[in-house]
């Protein structure tokens, strides 16, 4: 069926034959810019008048139409690239009849390249007095309009393209994210980690507690899921040798949409060998200070109403400790899974069936009593067994050497001493397997190979995997996960 136009739209269209006689490909080819216009406003902004006329200095930029003010014989435009936006005069006298005619047919959004010398206008803008105008590609859509913009959160998200040419906030986003992942990349390679790339199928499910997408591999026709996490094929790396690993990549959980969550997200998984959990707060602190320095010039971090000191130490605390801050109730004595029940039941913490320990209750009251509460950055350490099978035990067999680090009541990191006894491990797989059985959608598989692999000897380490994606969230300002993710999964269109 074909597709009907707008007006607008069919207006544009209607151009493509005027440019093509006047010998111009509307959708253009290569041009070699060489200015960027956010380099010419932080050289010449400041100089007046005079100056730039003496210095007659020459740019050459590139980037879309995004203002048309005509006025006869003279025109303004605002032209925007990749990181600014600059005004420019263009007067028929001094482009040349051909060049202005060309620019008589330009609509915004349109892609042109423009020479010339740089000015001030009378109402003292930095301005290109445009002495070279060239078409380069025709944008057959109308822009949303200016005052309102593309406003609508879905429609931003669902056309991203168009969210990045008119929203500068999106954009801003868009070009810091590649650079905090960079810094972290630079951060790991300066302490001598080395990324390594691990598959994104795999045969089981391992590495986390979470449900997996599932595919089907033809050639060997056998389902594989996609990973859940890297961390098992990075602990084989250390193993065979690779002392400092880390990978920075997606990840796929078979999970819910909402502000805080994506299916498919960007994790840095890391370790350490000869570590611990405390080398991991150390990496993990110090990361955060370098990334508030680095991306934003401050160790005070705003985040919506919230105001981060990132100048101090982190605080730490036990997670049995948190919730007898918060409710009363201690955790760290022993307690029949029965009592448990009862205690939450009186404080109306749902239960689930699978459930068959106090570990998982103690858990479900953090979540409950203090997630929320913990807003500047605070360690929480020491957690049930139940819920971390892949970490070493502490002096108390309950609980494991495990922290997970929190920011205005949202989880960033999850770190561990990782277990190293082959034995242990194989129990804990096991156990796995035994709440898989009860109804666990998120429980892991027995993953044999990486057992196999552990009985050559892994020595002990330090391990911490650290969610991306809200660490944009945080220092990009943003309370959506969306905003972060260029292209974020969405739901269908109605």
């Amino acid at each position: 069926m074909e597709e009907k136009l707008t007006d607008q739209e069919q207006a544009r269209v209607d151009k493509l034959p005027r440019y093509e006689e006047l010998g111009v490909d509307p959708f253009g080819s290569r041009y070699d810019w060489k200015d960027r216009i956010c380099d010419i406003r932080a050289k010449y902004a400041d100089m007046d008048g005079e100056e730039l006329a003496a210095k007659n200095v020459e740019v050459d930029v590139a980037g879309r139409l995004m203002a048309i003010r005509r006025m006869g014989k003279a025109s303004f435009v605002n032209l925007k690239d990749e990181y600014a936006s600059i005004q420019c005069w263009l007067g028929r006298d001094v482009v040349g009849e051909e060049s202005y005619t060309i620019f008589k047919l330009a609509d915004l959004g349109d892609i042109v390249g423009i020479r010339g010398t740089l000015m001030k206008s009378h109402t003292g803008e930095l301005t290109i007095r445009v002495t070279g105008y060239t078409h380069i590609t025709k944008c057959l859509k109308p822009l949303p309009e200016k005052f309102h913009g593309l406003t609508d959160t879905e429609d931003r998200y669902r056309k991203r393209y168009l969210d990045l040419i008119v929203n500068d906030d999106s954009r801003r986003i868009a070009i810091m994210r590649p650079a905090i992942i960079k810094e972290i990349r630079r951060y790991c390679d300066d302490l001598g980690f080395i990324e390594v790339e691990t598959p994104t199928l795999s045969p089981i499910v391992g590495g986390a507690a979470a449900r997996p997408f599932i595919t089907h591999h033809n050639t060997l026709d056998k389902d594989f899921y996609l990973r859940i996490a890297t961390e098992l094929n990075l602990k084989k790396a250390m193993i065979g040798g690779i002392d400092r690993v880390y990978e920075i990549g997606r990840i796929f959980r078979n999970e819910g949409i909402d502000t805080r969550h994506n299916p498919e997200f960007t994790t840095i998984e890391l370790y350490q060998a000869y570590g611990d959990l405390r080398s991991m707060q150390e990496w993990m602190e110090n990361l955060l200070k370098m990334l508030a320095k680095k991306i934003l010039g401050t160790d005070k971090v705003t985040w919506g109403e919230h105001e981060l000191d990132f100048s101090v130490p982190f605080k730490s605390i036990s997670m049995c400790d948190a919730i007898l801050e918060a409710t009363g109730i201690d955790f760290r004595k022993e307690m029949s899974f029965e009592e448990a029940a009862a205690l939450a039941k009186e404080r109306h913490v749902p239960l689930q069936e699978s459930w068959n320990s106090v570990g998982y209750i103690i858990q479900a009251f953090f979540d409950e009593f203090v997630e929320k509460t913990l807003i500047q950055p605070t360690f929480v350490h020491t957690y049930p067994i139940e819920v971390s099978p892949l970490t070493k035990k502490t002096e108390d067999p309950r609980f494991v050497d495990r922290f997970e680090i929190f920011i205005c009541g949202m989880e960033f990191a999850n770190a561990y001493s990782e277990l190293n006894n082959p034995f242990d491990q194989r129990e804990r797989f096991e156990a796995q397997l035994a709440a898989k059985g009860r109804g666990d959608e998120e429980a892991n598989d027995m993953d044999l190979s990486f057992l196999d692999a552990m009985r050559y000897g892994m020595p002990p380490a330090g391990g911490i995997g650290l969610g991306i994606d809200r660490l944009c969230m945080l220092l990009c300002n943003v309370d959506n996960i969306r905003e972060v993710l260029l292209f974020p999964t969405m739901r269908d269109e109605k």
